[in-house]
Parts: C-alpha cells; structure tokens; sequence
C-alpha cells in the first residue's frame, strides 16, 4: 500500500512533466513543413515576394477560420461563411460602386446583411432546432442565390465601376489603399488587419465570460442549460461573429485584388475547416483557441503555396486538401475518445 502511494504521485508528476502542448506541437510542424518545401524549391519558397504573398493568403484564411472557430467552439457549425464573403462583398461593391453611397454607409450595409444571415443561421439552429449542417448548408445555397440577385450576376472592378457609376475616383483610391498601403519590408496590410482581429478574438474567447461559457456550452450543453447559461443567445452571438468575419475578409480580398465575383469564397469552405481542425478546434464543440486557428491557417497555406512552387498541378492540391481535410477530422475523433476515457 504504501509502495502504490509513492508510485502514484510520480506518476501523475511524469505526466505532467511530460505534456506537449499543442500549440508548440504546430508551430514545430510549421517550421518543418517550411523547411522541406525550401528544400524541394531549391530555395524558391524562402523568396521574400513569395513569402509575403503566402502571408496575405494565410490573411484571409485566418480571419474566417477565426469566426468559424468561434461557432465550433459552441457545438455548432457553420458552412454558409463562403457564401456570407461573397454575398457581403457584393453588396459592398453594389452600393459604394452602382449606387454610389458613401464608402462608410456601404460598409454598414455590407456588415447590416452580415448580422442578418448570421442571426438567420442562429434562429433555424437554435429555435427551429435544424441541425446546424442541414441549416447552414441550405442556407448557403441561399445567400449565393441572393448574390446572384444583388450584383445581376455581374463581376465588380474599382477600376472600371459600373456604367453610370459617379462613385468619386478619390473614394475608389481611399478603399483601394485599405489592403494596399507600402509598409516596411512590403509587409502586407491584411496581415496587420489579421493581427487586429486575432487580438479581438483572442478577448473575446480567453478574457471574456463570453468566451469561457461558450466552451463550457459546448463541452456539454445539458449542464450548461441547467446552469441556466443563455445558451441560445450566444449561439447567436457565435454566428453573427462569423459571419462579420467573413464580410471582413471578402471586404479586404476586394480593396487588395479590386475585383469581386458573385461565386468569391466558395473556395474558401474546405481549406477554412481544415485549418481550424488542424488548430485543434473540435467538431465536437467545446474547444477551440485562437492561436491553434493561426497556425493552421499558416500550414495550410504554406503547404498549398509550396506545392505551387513545385508544379505539383491543381489535381495534387485538390488531393491533399481532401486528404488533410479527413485527416484532421479522424485525429480530432480520436483525440476526443482518448479524453473521454481519461
């Protein structure tokens, strides 16, 4: 007996001692992942054009995976954020490019329809109490029609606005400059704007009460109702959190490439979810974290840039995507059985 008592603490201490975080795990894999394709590039990949390039990319993965990791964290999930970056920028462009409003009063209208869908995805998860896949994924298929409606199926250019357009050529030049300013090194703006929304997320899901309750709701939602945690309520917040994240980053897309399509974003649903897997938010709910979101999103992108470097062709990447995509999902699966036994 007294031999158990002192081999148990021990043990306890061992593993403890020997943790991996998983964060440090990811960044490992990072700087390993960034070796071999400089390796395999001959150098090609460590090109500083190259590199900022990926960094704009891994932006704008980064910004949506964030509102998606918000409304995995609740127990939800969301596949309408692709459509939402689409739809919020065209009817960004429409207003501030055909109908000539002030580039402030289109970014409300912009954001205005982004609260909405989001609150429309919440209400048929929430109250109606369709699964949120079912909900959101028709949902999706909604907007994009709606898309469609707004911009008369057109594609928006700020260097050739619409016919009739009197939107003035110093507006167009201030929206321009919001992801296309010269900062030092060339570094990209929307790497900044990803810093500044990583923070506001980073207060909202670990110094906030918000924060520590959804994780709580999505970790077990039975006991967070008996706790008598506005449960519906935050799920709103969650996906109207998401879906402003996806306005913010087809907004952005759209000052630096100056062009917008109605299908913009549809491109975006896989590699968002695989990142934000790959982060360490589970499809389970309950846990997610700001910092895991990053650095998927940079994995990601690193390794979709560098199998562009090696000419690998669009067949590789669609491959590997889909390959990562169930990877992390069957990782996350297991991970989440290994803790329930624990």
């Amino acid at each position: 007996m007294n031999l158990t008592k002192k081999l148990a603490p021990r043990s306890g201490t061992s593993e403890r001692k020997f943790k991996f975080p998983h964060s440090t795990g990811l960044f490992c894999a990072l700087l390993l992942v960034m070796l071999v394709f400089s390796v395999l590039s001959h150098g090609l990949f460590l090109y500083v054009d190259n590199l900022l390039g990926l960094l704009r990319y891994a932006s704008s993965l980064a910004i949506l995976g964030l509102g998606l990791t918000v409304v995995l964290i609740v127990g939800e999930i969301d596949l309408s954020f692709g459509s939402l970056y689409g739809f919020c920028t065209t009817a960004f462009a429409v207003a501030f490019l055909a109908w000539n409003w002030p580039m402030w009063l289109a970014l409300v209208f912009a954001y205005g329809l982004a609260i909405f869908w989001g609150a429309f995805n919440a209400f048929f998860t929430t109250f109606v109490k369709i699964p949120s896949f079912i909900a959101t994924l028709g949902s999706s298929t909604f907007i994009f029609g709606f898309t469609l409606l707004i911009g008369n199926s057109n594609t928006f250019a700020t260097a050739a606005p619409p016919v009739g357009s009197h939107t003035s050529k110093d507006s167009i030049s201030f929206f321009r400059g919001i992801s296309n300013q010269d900062l030092p090194a060339g570094l990209p703006v929307q790497a900044i704007w990803m810093v500044v929304v990583m923070v506001i997320f980073w207060v909202v899901l670990s110094r906030s009460i918000y924060g520590f309750r959804i994780k709580a709701i999505g970790g077990n939602k039975v006991a967070a109702e008996l706790a008598k945690l506005p449960v519906k309520r935050y799920k709103f917040f969650a996906y109207i959190l998401c879906a402003m994240a996806a306005a913010t980053a087809g907004i952005l897309d759209f000052s630096f490439i100056g062009t917008i399509q109605p299908n913009a974003g549809q491109t975006f649903l896989f590699p968002v979810f695989a990142a934000v897997v790959i982060g360490g938010a589970s499809l389970q709910g309950g846990i997610g974290n700001v910092t895991g979101t990053i650095l998927g999103a940079l994995i990601l992108s690193v390794i979709s840039n560098g199998l562009s470097l090696l000419a690998s062709g669009a067949f590789a990447q669609q491959i590997f995507l889909g390959t990562v995509t169930i990877g992390a999902v069957v990782i996350d699966v297991v991970l989440r059985r290994r803790r329930a036994r624990a």
